[in-house]
């Protein structure tokens, strides 16, 4: 029978559940979400319950990393739903600060990350974004204490820039990236797919398909550009606005020109309609 998590919504109140749960030296791993929660999240939720004794689940719509143009107001928000989620996963604690106790009045400090974080991915798109990412995940590492936490390979260079933050401030957590869960036509889940109109969902796999086939033709030894080149027109001959499409090494997140000079990791973001779909593979 699932029982029903714990839930703090004041920091106080945290400091003495994580305090609780850290009897008899328990390790503890943290999941932190903004809620909407799919299969991919619990995905994430077993990958923590294979690492520690403990999870915690952050769910926190955190309004730093969105710009007044994105979506904050309308981001999908269906609290029920996920405590029923992280019930049935027996989940130990839900942190559901609001926005007052995450940022307090007077709250004047940021997290400005470098390295990937200005790869000319995302950053190029949405600048304001891993700042307020970092600053957040900085701020749910030192509230929680985790000794591991738990990240979807899906947003592939916001692992990338945590992992460098939490092993350049030592913040004593290991970052850990969990494989991205699929459709069964290969579209990557996430919160933003339900903006999807019924038309739009069934082109929106084509992001993966020029994935895969761009990676096939890498492997093959094809041409490196002319790979990714055709990776990018399958893409928006679909009717896709593309913002990028590239092979990068997936580590630093570096332009690369060959297969030798990394490992490697395509990585995707477009527009379909209203609705913005980032992706990525290895290969």
């Amino acid at each position: 029978m699932p029982r029903s998590p714990m839930v703090v919504r004041t920091v106080p109140a945290l400091r003495r559940a994580v305090d609780g749960l850290r009897t008899r030296k328990a390790t503890i791993a943290l999941v932190p979400t903004m809620g909407a929660l799919h299969d991919g999240h619990v995905s994430l939720v077993r990958l923590a319950k294979r690492r520690a004794r403990k999870v915690i689940v952050s769910i926190f719509v955190n309004p730093t990393q969105f710009a007044p143009t994105e979506d904050f107001g309308s981001y999908p928000r269906t609290w029920q739903a996920d405590v029923a989620r992280l019930a049935a996963e027996n989940v130990d604690l839900i942190w559901n600060p609001d926005v007052k106790a995450m940022y307090p009045d007077g709250f004047a400090t940021r997290i400005v990350p470098e390295g990937p974080a200005i790869a000319g991915l995302e950053d190029r798109f949405r600048p304001h974004f891993f700042g307020g990412v970092a600053t957040v995940v900085g701020k749910l590492f030192t509230q929680c204490r985790p000794d591991v936490a738990i990240f979807g390979e899906k947003d592939f260079q916001q692992l990338r820039v945590v992992s460098r933050m939490a092993r350049d401030l030592d913040l004593g957590v290991k970052v850990v990236g969990s494989p991205t869960v699929r459709e069964r036509d290969g579209l990557a889940m996430s919160s933003r797919n339900v903006y999807l109109s019924a038309e739009e969902r069934q082109t929106a796999p084509v992001l993966y398909r020029a994935m895969k086939e761009c990676a096939r033709r890498l492997k093959a030894g094809d041409d490196f550009e002319g790979a990714v080149s055709a990776g990018r027109e399958l893409i928006t001959g679909a009717g896709f606005m593309l913002d990028y499409f590239e092979a990068r090494h997936a580590e630093t997140l570096a332009p690369i020109g060959s297969v030798n000079d990394g490992p490697v990791r395509i990585l995707v973001a477009a527009k379909l309609g209203k609705t913005r779909l980032i992706d990525n593979i290895g290969i």
